[in-house]
């Protein structure tokens, strides 16, 4: 757990400072000295009588109590040195900043485990091993640049990776990014992200803490805390951005279902997300950004004035909003005009605002005011000013910074002129301000913040989820595809809809379920799983000599056991499904179906269990969800309904999480009317 040594020690020793600076330990004793610590500071080296001008003890013993302990000495001495500072110190707060541990060999695994026994025995706190350090307002504990200064106005900012910790920050202060807590837990042997964001969590207070986190993964361990907290976090008023690195699937997935084929790790991180209100990001630039956009006044619309004097950014940022459903909506009437009136001949006030090259600080500042007062429809100002070096902009920027501290809207400036007009970049930048250098940059994050929705609701069951007889099913059941008897238990079970069916064994039983199945009809092999590719469906048989000759046919196909009868039906061909992701739980699918669900890939993903409004807003996701409304006269199907389908599905997967596997597909929709034709089930019971 992450406890008060951590965060705030009174006092901190270095084991293995070091008077070289270009050492870790060295480097980390000068950065802790040189920061904002009040506390007492010791250094320990076996071979320095002083360090940075601080005497400097030879052993363990010598020191005084200590709360908090850095380590950068060899992994090999980091478990005596740690039992020794736990049980003698009461030292109950660790940080290692050495490598050679798990990551490097079986060795400095089974050193790492029992250092983790020795500050799970004493409640001490673990950071690391293999890390640059942790930065809080009480000290900056890591060996590495830069070094930003902690702003509690800043986001909290929790990294898997040292190096891409200094990365990140590098990007977000290039912009004037301000950071609050820095963590770089490395390898997580005991905290990792999700427990420092627990810490975030229980701490909470409304008027001093961080109301942005960014965070950076390599592995999820814990997806369960994390949905928990950033959840709680979220709905506390924060907003959290996060890369997840390392998702991609290097080959092909060994899966037998549609579902299982198009489902992947990267999939179920995504629904994890999405659940939980986390704004998902791909690259240090695009976190850093959002992470800025979100440190700015919230926008309560999704309407933006462009204030600029070179029209070419102010085209692609606009092109980038529209394709992210935000708007930059045209401006007319008698304000627009008497706005005209205090601009040069040939400007703009339609939107975007455009002032000409001859555009002035007198000038910006009208255009401000008329977006804030007058043009009630806007919802948020970008400022596009930058300078082709004939003269000086600091008027330009003092005019921004003053009214970025009175206008009731949110201003995102963009200052292209980095270079040129460094000097007028860097003071604006001084007064706590974020520059967005880049304009679709900016444009990409405000769409991603706008359209991110908030966590998903309480997930009550729906009514008519027989439990009793979802798990009589699955525990007689063995490994493998359920019979299509057993599948049919489970979906009324389930309360979803299925199409009245018979199975087909020999010949004189053929023409009693044909008659009770009425023509036209389906037929589709029982036992291959791809029917399709081995030739066992036929569509359509409305006749007793083909209903034969089909039967005689299916029969012969290898692996065949049956075949299943069905009335043909017509209408929309949809999609449902899920797949069993370690640690993650069922990811559930929906989309478009038949032959056309892995070919045209239009299909959305949640994580189980899903509320109504969870599924409602993956079937509103789908390319085709037009198609699902009804187009050009064709009719359409019930989307409430078939939301209740994937919710009902979500909920069978609750109690049924030996479900590797399951197939929906095709449910066919027309109107109220949405039944499941086939359906696929796998079981797994030792994998779960």
């Amino acid at each position: 757990m992450v406890n008060r040594q951590l965060i705030e020690p009174e006092s901190i020793v270095v084991v293995g400072a070091s008077n070289n600076i270009a050492k870790p330990g060295g480097k980390l004793f000068h950065n802790i000295r040189t920061g904002t610590f009040r506390g007492e500071l010791y250094a320990l080296n076996p071979r320095e009588d002083t360090i940075q001008g601080l005497p400097s003890f030879h052993e363990v013993k010598d020191l005084p109590d200590t709360d908090l302990a850095f380590l950068a000495v060899p992994a090999s001495l980091c478990l005596e040195i740690i039992s020794e500072l736990a049980g003698k110190k009461n030292t109950r707060a660790f940080i290692i900043v050495s490598a050679g541990f798990s990551e490097e060999n079986e060795e400095g695994m089974q050193i790492e485990k029992e250092i983790v026994k020795v500050c799970s025995a004493f409640d001490a706190a673990l950071i690391g091993p293999n890390c640059i350090g942790v930065m809080t307002p009480a000290y900056q504990g890591v060996f590495t640049l830069p070094i930003p200064r902690l702003d509690p106005q800043g986001c909290d900012f929790i990294s898997g990776s040292g190096a891409t910790a200094v990365f990140i920050m590098e990007s977000g202060l290039q912009k004037g990014l301000k950071f609050n807590h820095v963590f770089s837990v490395g390898n997580s042997a005991q905290l990792g992200v999700e427990d420092v964001l627990q810490y975030f969590d229980e701490t909470y207070r409304d008027n001093s803490s961080s109301k942005v986190k960014i965070l950076y993964f390599e592995t999820i361990k814990d997806p369960d805390r994390l949905l928990r907290h950033a959840t709680s976090l979220i709905r506390k008023g924060c907003q959290i951005a996060a890369i997840k690195a390392g998702t991609t699937d290097a080959g092909s997935r060994a899966a037998s279902s549609h579902t299982g084929a198009m489902a992947s790790s990267d999939m179920a991180v995504d629904a994890l997300f999405r659940k939980a209100g986390i704004i998902r990001c791909y690259g240090r630039e695009e976190l850093t950004t959002v992470a800025s956009v979100m440190l700015h006044l919230p926008m309560q619309g999704r309407n933006l004035a462009i204030i600029t004097h070179a029209g070419g950014p102010a085209v692609m940022l606009t092109d980038v909003l529209s394709q992210g459903e935000m708007d930059v909506p045209h401006l007319e009437g008698p304000e627009v005009e008497r706005l005209l009136t205090h601009l040069f001949p040939g400007s703009s006030a339609s939107n975007p605002i455009d002032m000409l090259a001859t555009g002035n600080a007198e000038q910006l500042g009208t255009c401000i005011d008329f977006c804030d007062s007058s043009f009630k429809e806007i919802d948020g100002i970008v400022v596009i000013f930058g300078t082709p070096g004939l003269a000086p902009v600091f008027d330009v920027y003092e005019v921004l910074h003053q009214k970025m501290q009175t206008c009731s809207k949110p201003i995102f400036p963009v200052l292209p002129s980095v270079t040129t007009a460094s000097k007028e970049v860097q003071e604006f930048l001084s007064h706590g301000h974020i520059n967005f250098h880049d304009e679709v940059l900016l444009g990409e994050a405000l769409t991603r913040v706008y359209n991110t929705e908030a966590p998903a609701g309480s997930k009550p069951d729906l009514e008519g989820i027989d439990i009793q007889a979802i798990r009589e099913v699955i525990d007689t059941a063995d490994n493998g595809y359920l019979s299509p008897e057993a599948i049919q238990q489970i979906l009324d079970a389930g309360g979803i809809s299925r199409v009245t069916e018979g199975v087909v064994v020999d010949d004189v039983s053929l023409g009693d379920v044909a008659r009770k199945t009425g023509y036209p009809l389906v037929m589709k092999v029982v036992g291959p799983v791809h029917k399709s590719d081995v030739g066992g469906v036929a569509l359509g048989i409305d006749n007793d000599v083909d209903l034969m000759s089909n039967f005689r046919r299916m029969t012969k196909i290898e692996g065949a056991t049956g075949v299943l009868l069905q009335p043909l039906l017509d209408g929309l061909e949809l999609f449902a499904g899920a797949t069993y992701e370690p640690s993650f739980g069922h990811v559930v699918l929906c989309g478009m179906g038949g032959i056309y669900v892995e070919v045209m890939k239009d299909f959305a993903s949640g994580l189980a269990p899903l509320s109504m409004t969870e599924a409602s807003q993956m079937i509103r996701s789908l390319k085709g969800y037009k198609m699902l409304k009804g187009v050009r006269g064709q009719e359409g199907i019930n989307i409430q309904s078939y939301a209740e389908i994937v919710v009902r599905l979500s909920s069978i997967l609750r109690y049924a999480t030996e479900i590797a596997e399951l197939d929906l597909n095709p449910i066919m929709g027309k109107g109220n009317q949405l039944v499941v034709v086939d359906a696929r089930i796998r079981i797994q019971k030792s994998v779960i």
